[in-house]
């Protein structure tokens, strides 16, 4: 496989409760050759996904209806301690973004996306990781 080209089968997990950011992250991802990649509303949800496929990478909303993000960081990493997870947020908080990479996240990045930013961070953890 060539160094700059994604596997296409490491999976991806969007959780975010805004369908128009998980349609937008999935189209973005899959533009950038990410074909695996699919997304969930809620923390249960995406725990379920999580126990039974093979997920590389979740990129995790802070505020969910049913759980908050770092709750759900927690018990992504019980499950599968080699997840990697990055944190997005419309609501910086620094407090939670210290939390968040205590705990384990790779990163922690804001709404609106940086997408340059965005790309670099799952070209690092997903081709270079």
């Amino acid at each position: 496989m060539d160094r700059n080209t994604p596997d296409i089968k490491n999976k991806i997990l969007i959780v975010d409760d805004d369908e128009s950011v998980n349609n937008f992250l999935v189209k973005f991802l899959q533009r950038k050759g990410y074909v695996a990649v699919q997304s969930v509303g809620t923390g249960k949800e995406a725990l379920e996904v999580i126990k039974k496929e093979d997920i590389k990478l979740v990129l995790l909303d802070i505020k969910l209806p049913d759980m908050n993000g770092i709750e759900i960081l927690g018990k992504i990493k019980e499950i599968k301690k080699d997840i990697d997870v990055i944190m997005i947020t419309g609501f910086p908080e620094e407090d939670t973004a210290k939390e968040a990479l205590k705990l384990g996240a790779y990163d922690y990045i804001m709404k609106p996306f940086d997408l340059a930013y965005l790309e670099l961070c799952l070209f690092t953890k997903i081709i270079g990781g």
